[in-house]
């Protein structure tokens, strides 16, 4: 699967627009958190003592998601990076699971879509590394005891990227023709130079370069096994 021809995800109108939707959003949110916790600074500055004690765990809290909302807003941008490189892949019934998977970079709930290149039948897992805004995903990738209901909205589901490097998924829209619930996936060693990678066969110059244009940083480095790693010292991303 080389994508020739294939028109970017990001030429789709429905896709600029869910884009723009998600950065209006977090843009938005920086602005509501930062300024209710200035004004909660001022109303305590300017009042009792004892309000001081009462506004300090929503400072704390504030200030929380203040940071969380400035860590977000890069990850709108990689989005967009992405989505201007590579097409919508469409995928029905994708494997995906809660507990770890023994191929995966890093732990956690994880999709797995098939190898780029064509070269084998098994899948290439792609886990939820940060779990910002990844909690309507775990709820619907689920277990046994998940509602059949829940699973069903992650069908199809829409992928854009290189599972060896980055993507992008999302779920249709009520019309199924359009995504939403657009969600950064990478992997670690796509961003950490010091992370296990796995080596991939059928890797070519041109998919090496797209991964970088779409913000890849380390890509076509030494690789190393992944399996050792897990025998020894774990990463961090």
């Amino acid at each position: 699967m080389r994508y020739v021809n294939q028109p970017a995800a990001w030429d789709s109108w429905s896709t600029r627009r869910e884009w723009s939707k998600i950065l209006a959003t977090s843009v938005a949110g920086l602005v509501a958190w930062a300024g209710g916790w200035v004004i909660m600074l001022g109303i305590s500055v300017n009042g009792p003592n004892w309000l001081v004690w009462v506004f300090i765990p929503c400072w704390v809290y504030g200030f929380h998601r203040i940071v969380l909302q400035l860590r977000g807003i890069p990850v709108v941008f990689s989005l967009l990076w992405i989505l201007r490189e590579y097409p919508w892949q469409i995928y029905y019934e994708a494997a995906r699971g809660i507990d770890d998977h023994p191929d995966a970079e890093a732990p956690g709930i994880w999709i797995e879509l098939p190898d780029p290149a064509g070269r084998s039948d098994a899948g290439i897992p792609l886990a939820f590394v940060k779990h910002h805004r990844a909690f309507w995903w775990l709820r619907r990738i689920g277990g046994p005891r998940t509602k059949p209901a829940l699973k069903a909205q992650l069908e199809p589901l829409w992928f854009a990227g290189d599972p060896r490097f980055l993507g992008v998924v999302a779920v249709s829209s009520r019309d199924g023709k359009a995504p939403r619930r657009l969600h950064f996936l990478y992997q670690p060693s796509a961003f950490d130079g010091r992370a296990p990678r796995r080596s991939w066969e059928g890797v070519e110059p041109a998919d090496l370069e797209r991964a970088r244009r779409a913000g890849a940083r380390f890509v076509g480095g030494p690789s190393t096994a992944v399996s050792g790693a897990r025998d020894g010292e774990g990463t961090e991303s």
